[in-house]
């Protein structure tokens, strides 16, 4: 994603986002892919090659991607090819941003599940949307029950959105209010035994406007219940907020590290988003998105620093992700490479 642009491109991508992913097995599709992407070496390869010591960082059967990502391959090829290529890659399962694309042909979602699971992928999670001005859209604010057949008919875990709270405003109060919408959203989804997340932008690390000294992502943490409301950091994200709010709008210091939210409370945290981001504080958001490893976010540190933390060795999952990626393949490929590659330190 472009940082030079005027546009913002967070509201890009949530808008970008509503009209996503979808579908077909398309298994003709699959002869296209022989010139899109090289197949990739076995994540046993990609750790070897690496030649580290130690425990690799990234736990066993953890590592997924959010098809997001990939959303050109599968409105051409179809799901099928693109899960095999992820399989071949590393990967371990996948987060969905939608579950149709009418270009590449139709597709049930008991077939969209049969797909994931005879590729060895395991579906973790979805992104829908918030709310809509629209009372017939597919969010959980107009279609609660909807949102979550789908998401039980899928065998997901988790169902979230990558929406924002900011549907009544900047102020407390209005955090305060949708709050304790994602509480009902959340009380929903336990009931079906699912976990409801929220995905972050840079946004949410703001300050309240009518009490600058709150910081808005910390009224979401306090105002939703810990056993209903879950979070899916993005952490390229979380770190342009880092760079963007580490003063409130009066010019006084208000440092904070991301990671330091996870510690605090891991079992908030199953999800995370892993993107990377080249430092560039010549730009509004501190970074310019790049592929996992290619960029500036130490992911051995952030990732160790969860997993080490006791009994959340394999309580968490890893979603690699980029928002526009020059071939989407071979981000997936590359950013799988090194993550696998990564060593703890002696």
């Amino acid at each position: 994603m472009s940082r030079t642009h005027s546009t913002d491109p967070e509201l890009s991508h949530r808008l970008s986002r509503r009209n996503m992913l979808g579908v077909a097995a398309g298994a003709t599709a699959a002869a296209l892919l022989g010139a899109a992407a090289a197949p990739a070496a076995a994540a046993t390869d990609a750790t070897s090659a690496a030649g580290g010591r130690g425990r690799p960082v990234l736990p066993p059967g953890r590592l997924g991607i959010q098809l997001y990502s990939l959303r050109d391959k599968v409105s051409t090829l179809g799901f099928a090819p693109v899960f095999a290529e992820l399989k071949k890659y590393g990967y371990d399962e996948v987060e969905f941003a939608g579950y149709t694309q009418g270009s590449a042909g139709p597709i049930t979602l008991a077939q969209l599940k049969r797909l994931a699971r005879n590729s060895g992928l395991n579906p973790i999670g979805s992104h829908v949307g918030y709310y809509s001005s629209d009372p017939n859209a597919y969010t959980f604010a107009q279609n609660l029950d909807k949102v979550l057949d789908d998401a039980q008919a899928l065998g997901l875990k988790h169902i979230g959105t990558a929406s924002n709270p900011f549907r009544y405003g900047s102020t407390v109060d209005a955090w305060k209010r949708a709050a304790e919408e994602f509480n009902t959203y959340g009380a929903a989804a336990r009931a079906r035994g699912m976990k409801f997340y929220q995905h972050n932008h840079s946004e949410e690390f703001s300050f309240a406007t009518d009490n600058p000294k709150v910081r808005l992502y910390d009224v979401l943490l306090a105002e939703t219940d810990p056993r209903l409301v879950y979070l899916e950091m993005d952490i390229f994200w979380a770190y342009s907020g880092q760079f963007r709010f580490s003063q409130r709008p009066d010019g006084t210091p208000a440092p904070f590290e991301p990671l330091d939210y996870v510690l605090r409370q891991p079992d908030r945290y199953p999800l995370f988003h892993v993107k990377d981001g080249v430092s560039d504080p010549g730009n509004q958001y501190g970074y310019r998105m790049t592929d996992v490893g290619d960029g500036d976010i130490d992911y051995q540190r952030f990732i160790s620093g969860v997993t080490r933390l006791r009994g959340h060795r394999l309580a968490h999952h890893w979603q690699a992700e980029h928002d526009n990626p020059a071939e989407s393949f071979t981000f997936a490929k590359r950013s799988s490479a090194h993550l696998h590659s990564l060593r703890e330190k002696c």
